[in-house]
């Protein structure tokens, strides 16, 4: 068992406290994180590792106001005692009275009335999370070696309590649970590969056996192997693999990048492309900090500028739609570039949503990825996507690979397992493409789970999927 510990005899309430009475510039923002840690790994049927860990973290921005405007600097330390404060607090002042003028310089937040209890502890995680868990891993690891297959995996359960104070007197925090599993199935030999993966809350909600017994059928499916030339396929895009290219789209979502004509949402002559219709299927992707099974964070935390801004660090996030019924109806925006151009203010939010027009499976519900393959009569699919880069900003053209399995639907069935293959497609163009949506389901993204997990999801079916090349990638 591996464990690393922090100290904590000093609340990190007062270190932020003590940090804002320290600055002696204009204004200042300080953010503190507590995050705590637990995880299990295992390969071929067998823990490897455990363990558990806490760090704690402070991150000071300083703002000077100068003839020229504001400047700020942002210097981000791990803090275990006040004796480590005066120095952060100086190397932020340094760094803003060194720092050229913001461009996207806004009045800070001033304070309102919140529900959150700031006084509160930090939310602590730990091994115990895992009490339900890991003997159902033990009973899959059994049903695992009975069938001859072996799984790999992590499960890793993270809690980040996030305190913000600023100088104007406005104080907010959150307590964020994070669950991710990654479950890998191979056959004895290591021939054949199979991945799943579940975000949650508190683990109470994941069936790891389910899941190794659907890795197992993948392997079955896997028994026949099909070459396939690269080419246009119908293609079946499970939730895993939609939330990447949808993250990604999402990521790229910025009202100045858009008006300025820097990216796919540009419509020219400093517009952009909102009330455009992006796709006839009367899709939705929308975020909201309020969803059920996974709240994100109700305030703005911005301790990096780009598409964000670091001014609206508190700023309230309220529910958005991106698309709406297909049409495009916002941009994130900037409290600064909303005063610009006359347009809302629309943050942020860490999670995202989509979802498709009332379906035509059983009960009229959206059919399930059982019901689309069986509406298949010919075509591929996915298990998820891998090493997504950009390749035209201007049109989010994106390429990347296939993993862990990608297999041929004919008449209804899966026949077998195919080829690994590079693709190149633009989420956006993606979207006027769709022919079916199917079920919405709480997902975790392949490529991008490090940095943005509360995704949920449909099953797509993309008549003309584009595979560009043949991959000899596993």
């Amino acid at each position: 068992m591996m464990t690393s510990t922090t100290s904590t005899d000093v609340r990190i309430q007062d270190l932020i406290e003590q940090a804002l009475a320290l600055s002696t510039t204009t204004h200042c923002l300080v953010i503190g994180e507590e995050l705590t840690s637990a995880n299990l790994r295992w390969a071929g049927n067998s823990l490897t590792t455990n363990g558990q860990a806490h760090s704690r973290k402070l991150v000071v921005i300083s703002l000077v106001d100068g003839e020229q405007g504001i400047s700020l600097g942002v210097v981000s330390r791990a803090v275990t005692s006040p004796d480590d404060l005066a120095a952060l607090v100086a190397a932020s002042e340094e760094a803003a009275r060194s720092a050229s003028p913001a461009d996207d310089a806004s009045p800070l937040i001033e304070p309102y009335d919140t529900s959150d209890d700031w006084d509160a502890p930090a939310a602590r995680t730990g091994i115990e999370v895992f009490a339900e868990f890991a003997p159902a891993l033990g009973r899959a690891f059994a049903e695992a070696e009975k069938a001859d297959r072996l799984l790999y995996g992590f499960a890793e359960q993270l809690m980040s309590s996030t305190f913000l104070a600023s100088s104007t007197g406005l104080r907010r925090r959150h307590d964020q649970p994070t669950g991710r599993l990654e479950l890998n199935a191979k056959t004895r030999d290591l021939a054949s590969t199979a991945w799943a993966g579940a975000q949650t809350r508190d683990w109470t909600d994941i069936d790891v056996e389910a899941m190794a017994a659907d890795l197992g059928t993948r392997l079955d499916w896997s028994a026949t192997r099909i070459d396939l030339p690269a080419g246009r396929y119908e293609t079946l895009l499970p939730p895993s693999a939609v939330a990447d290219l949808m993250i990604y789209l999402y990521w790229t979502a910025a009202a100045r990048d858009a008006e300025e004509g820097r990216s796919v949402f540009a419509a020219g002559e400093g517009r952009s492309r909102i009330g455009e219709t992006l796709s006839q299927l009367g899709i939705t992707l929308r975020s909201d900090p309020a969803e059920p099974g996974m709240p994100a964070r109700p305030f703005q935390l911005v301790v990096e500028g780009g598409e964000e801004s670091i001014f609206d660090n508190g700023a309230p996030v309220p529910a958005t739609r991106w698309i709406d019924n297909g049409v495009l109806a916002n941009l994130q925006r900037t409290r600064n570039w909303a005063t610009r151009t006359g347009q809302p203010f629309v943050p942020f939010v860490d999670n995202l949503i989509m979802s498709g027009p009332e379906g035509t499976g059983a009960e009229g519900e959206p059919k399930s990825l059982q019901e689309m393959i069986a509406g298949t009569e010919r075509g591929l699919l996915l298990t998820c996507l891998w090493y997504i880069r950009t390749v035209d900003p201007q049109t989010l053209l994106v390429t990347g690979l296939t993993r862990d399995g990608v297999y041929l639907i004919e008449n209804g069935e899966v026949r077998g397992v195919v080829n690994n293959f590079r693709f190149n497609e633009s989420p956006v163009d993606l979207l006027s493409r769709i022919s079916e949506v199917g079920r919405t389901e709480r997902t975790l993204p392949r490529e991008w789970s490090d940095y943005f997990t509360r995704t949920a999801m449909p099953t797509l079916r993309v008549a003309d999927f584009n595979f560009s090349t043949v991959s000899q990638a596993s």
